[in-house]
């Protein structure tokens, strides 16, 4: 799922002014304090579709990714297929 983030409401979550001082204010954090802002910020945006070949720079954070465009449109991936890989088959 990828969702766009207003950039004011992220930047103010973390306390930055850009995309690149986010990994900065994200290592002087607890790591389910990240998870817990980042999955707050993703229920009041809308899903999107993110061209991939359009990506200035990327952040992966456990399950997260963000993402700039060169538009400085910024987005956010839930990798869901990471939770399945840990999943056991069912013998029944």
């Amino acid at each position: 799922m990828i969702t766009l983030l207003d950039k004011t409401s992220l930047y103010n979550t973390f306390g930055v002014n850009d995309f690149g001082s986010i990994e900065l204010a994200i290592d002087n954090m607890a790591p389910s304090m990240v998870e817990y802002y980042l999955s707050d910020l993703s229920e009041y945006s809308e899903d999107a579709y993110l061209n991939k070949s359009n990506i200035e720079n990327s952040l992966c954070i456990g399950d997260y990714n963000l993402y700039i465009d060169y538009n400085d449109n910024i987005y956010l991936e839930l990798d869901n297929n990471q939770n399945s890989t840990y999943e056991t088959a069912s013998f029944w």
